[in-house]
């Protein structure tokens, strides 16, 4: 047999590659934001996005977008993936999480029951420009300090924080092998230390500190078994879920009989289907339990039209629940901009996206595809509802925490992009000066001007009639 001569990589390669995106495309470039005449109406964004959506749900999730430009520019996904999309950019490409906000970050439980902070929404996720997520994730913090009233002064600390932590980071990533790179994480006894030492005075870091204690304490608390004893009753000594409407309505209550016989003859197809998808070790653990009962449940902001179903399954015994949600996914927004994904399963696309840059993931996680009643073929991914998950208040977040908060988040949209991308070439682009830091703050200020024209936009719609929609829910 020949002997093959290994191609050896070239890290120099790699820092010339980010070099020549830079002249190519300037750091200083990437704070200049245009919005041309012919710039698409965000409205009739929306509206595309809520045809292939549950119509009976759609004014539900305009009654959230409207709440304020903050969980406007949460469901706004699609209008900033079309202003990124259609722009200049660097050229260096790694898989995105596609809605890089500060609220889809959060703490998680490991398999080894540790808790962990990390990315935590991937149903936009695809290949695309590293600064596209940068761009969306700095810019949320400039929203949200809006929201919470800070200075111009605070917020510029805040962009500042999340993109230099985001060049910090990834000069510190492409200094590391690949499986030190792989195995990176962040603790939450970790980001505990981090509010401590953070900038402020001494009560600023005992509220900081206390904020992640409780955060944490939280997290642990949010397993199948705190979902089954909040969402479930138990009737004539057999669990189901509670009818809970609009937000959770188990199948028994939204369709007839017939209906309900048709959908658990699909549910157990999908289900077969989903078992495929998961390692013969997790498939075994699986089996131990079985489905006692179905649900719809609605969840988030931009996600609420989509089809989500959560399902009730029991192991040993009534004291041993697993709650899978199993949740519709479609094309990412990215994909008019960046081409097709390569999965045939936007499902498929979810998971191995998410796969690719959390730490950790879901021990269940997988994906599937239903035919639905009406004849349309759906893809969905599962996972569970809740395993150790849970988010900062950001509401009563102050501007110091929200400083540290920025840090911890662009640590971590780092180690996400270094283990997809040429974590060396992207290093070198971001170079070692604060040029690049000083452009995302310049440009999430522009684009945080931009998105309350757009809110304002959603509330001239809503209130012309031109969109329905339902709020308080």
């Amino acid at each position: 047999m020949p002997h093959v001569q290994a191609t050896i990589p070239d890290p120099k390669a790699s820092e010339a590659a980010g070099k020549a995106a830079r002249k190519q495309f300037p750091r200083s470039q990437q704070a200049h934001v245009e919005f041309p005449e012919t710039r698409r109406n965000p409205i009739e964004i929306l509206k595309e996005q809520s045809a292939s959506r549950v119509q009976e749900l759609v004014p539900i999730r305009y009654g959230r977008m409207s709440v304020s430009p903050f969980t406007f520019y949460r469901g706004a996904a699609a209008i900033m993936a079309a202003d990124l999309g259609t722009a200049p950019h660097s050229g260096l490409m790694t898989q995105l999480c596609g809605d890089a906000h500060l609220a889809n970050f959060g703490v998680f439980s490991s398999p080894e029951r540790r808790l962990v902070f990390d990315v935590n929404d991937f149903d936009e996720s695809h290949p695309g420009a590293f600064e596209w997520d940068v761009k969306r994730l700095v810019a949320s913090f400039a929203v949200a300090g809006r929201h919470r009233g800070f200075t111009p002064e605070q917020r510029r600390a805040i962009n500042l924080a999340a993109a230099a932590s985001y060049r910090n980071s990834m000069t510190l990533f492409a200094a590391m092998t690949n499986l030190e790179v792989w195995y990176s994480h962040f603790e939450m006894n970790q980001a505990l230390d981090l509010f401590a030492a953070s900038a402020g005075g001494k009560k600023s870091k005992e509220k900081g500190v206390e904020r992640v204690r409780k955060m944490s304490d939280k997290a642990r608390s949010r397993t199948s078994l705190q979902a089954f004893t909040k969402m479930t009753v138990n009737t004539d000594g057999s669990p189901e879920f509670l009818s809970q409407p609009p937000l959770l309505i188990p199948i028994r209550d939204l369709m007839t009989p017939d209906q309900s016989d048709a959908v658990w003859e699909m549910l157990h197809k999908g289900l077969g289907a989903y078992k495929r998808s998961i390692s013969d070790d997790r498939k075994h653990l699986l089996e131990q339990f079985h489905v006692v009962d179905v649900a719809h449940k609605i969840v988030g902001v931009g996600s609420v039209g989509l089809r989500a179903w959560v399902l009730l399954l029991l192991g040993r015994d009534a004291t041993d629940p697993l709650v899978l949600q199993v949740k519709q996914s479609q094309r990412s927004v990215l994909e008019p901009y960046v081409g097709r994904s390569k999965y045939r399963n936007h499902g498929q696309r979810v998971v191995n996206g998410q796969r690719l840059q959390q730490a950790f993931t879901d021990i269940f996680l997988g994906w599937t595809r239903v035919v639905g009643l009406d004849g349309n073929t759906r893809d969905f991914y599962v996972r569970q509802l809740r395993d150790g998950k849970g988010s900062a208040d950001l509401d009563r977040m102050p501007a110091a925490t929200m400083e540290v908060y920025a840090r911890l988040c662009g640590w971590t949209l780092a180690r996400a992009h270094a283990r997809s991308g040429d974590r060396v070439a992207i290093a070198s682009y971001l170079g070692a000066s604060d040029t690049f830091e000083r452009s995302m703050a310049a440009f999430a200020e522009t684009y945080a001007d931009q998105n309350e024209q757009d809110y304002a936009l959603l509330e001239a719609a809503i209130g012309s009639g031109e969109l329905e929609v339902r709020t308080g829910v």
